[in-house]
């Protein structure tokens, strides 16, 4: 049956208005975000079909066009709609941290950073390159890797911050395996780089790990 034959109290579009988004379960928001299911199942069972499918939230962010596409009632245009809903999110957080102190909103810190590297299938090595008080200037993924290995070179790290008149940065890569424990490899990278932008007067403020649904903090660990 579908959802617009429902009780109006439990459709979940209707939910969302009067109760707001957190009210919802995963699968009722993309049931909303899906707007309709296919033959036999409503938006809610296509919205379990694709958590069940990809396994999480993460699992289906990060899934490519053939990967959505093997889902009965999916493709392209979902696709792409699912993406640029995506891409809207962070540039919002984004626009947040260029007009306040990135220390001041450590949760956009961490909302931006499981958006923009949490769902990549390969381990990519991310900068965001903060201005005299603190506020995003840019965020450019300067490393991508393997599943499990990128290589970082600090030379090109400092060059890049150079480029962007960076007072600052923060450090950021992602774990696809889901571990957020850093490496040894890690903190011996996160000091080298230390090293090598204090030589020109620019501090590093924390580096994250994002992994599955955590985001670690070195400076919270004292280990920056």
């Amino acid at each position: 049956m579908g959802i617009n034959h429902w009780p109006e109290e439990q459709r979940p579009r209707e939910r969302l208005i009067k109760l707001g988004p957190s009210a919802l379960s995963d699968a009722e928001l993309l049931s909303v975000f899906l707007r309709v299911g296919v033959k036999g199942k409503s938006a809610v069972d296509l919205g379990r079909d694709m958590l069940t499918h990809f396994g999480s939230l993460r699992g289906l962010f990060g899934a490519n066009l053939t990967e959505f596409s093997k889902i009965h009632g999916l493709g392209s245009a979902k696709y792409a709609q699912l993406h640029a809903v995506l891409e809207l999110a962070m540039r919002s957080i984004s626009e947040e941290l260029q007009v306040s102190s990135s220390l001041s909103s450590p949760h956009a810190v961490r909302q931006y950073l499981q958006l923009e590297i949490g769902n990549k299938q390969y381990e990519s090595f991310t900068v965001l390159f903060l201005d005299v008080k603190n506020r995003l200037i840019i965020a450019k993924e300067m490393f991508r890797g393997s599943l499990s290995h990128a290589s970082v070179y600090p030379r090109e790290v400092v060059k890049s911050a150079l480029s962007h008149n960076a007072a600052s940065v923060i450090l950021a890569h992602n774990h696809p395996s889901g571990s957020f424990e850093p490496s040894s490899a890690d903190l011996s990278l996160t000091q080298t780089l230390k090293a090598a932008l204090g030589l020109v007067d620019i501090r590093v403020l924390d580096h994250f790990i994002v992994a599955s649904n955590t985001v670690y903090s070195f400076a919270e660990n004292g280990q920056i």
